[in-house]
């Protein structure tokens, strides 16, 4: 079971699995190789969002890949309405502040 946050939208959730697949990519890649039926436009709006809450890294030149908290979301290990990890029997473990977050996505997080 996965733990959406209400800033998370249904896109979301198709980027993180094509980025998990593929390891990255870009927009326009996923649009036309994944399982995605949203336009390139919206797709790259949802990887900036993603990439402001520590879900995928912007590599650059419009080029995406899938953080170890995006992978720990898929696997339902991560809530990302709390940002707090759980364990397998849906108790929380405590809350992600192992990664890398700048203190700039934090106030992201909290301004979603």
């Amino acid at each position: 079971m996965r733990y959406a946050g209400e800033w998370m939208s249904a896109a979301d959730d198709r980027i993180l699995e094509y980025l998990s697949e593929y390891e990255s990519g870009s927009p326009t890649k996923m649009k036309k190789e994944g399982p995605i039926r949203y336009s390139r436009v919206q797709v790259h709006r949802r990887c900036k969002k993603l990439a402001e809450n520590g879900l995928i890294n912007d590599l650059g030149n419009g080029v995406y890949m899938i953080t170890d908290d995006g992978e720990a979301y898929l696997k339902g290990q991560l809530d990302t309405k709390n940002w707090q990890y759980i364990d397998e029997d849906a108790d929380v473990v405590g809350t992600n502040d192992s990664t890398d977050a700048t203190s700039n996505e934090s106030s992201n997080r909290d301004n979603s």
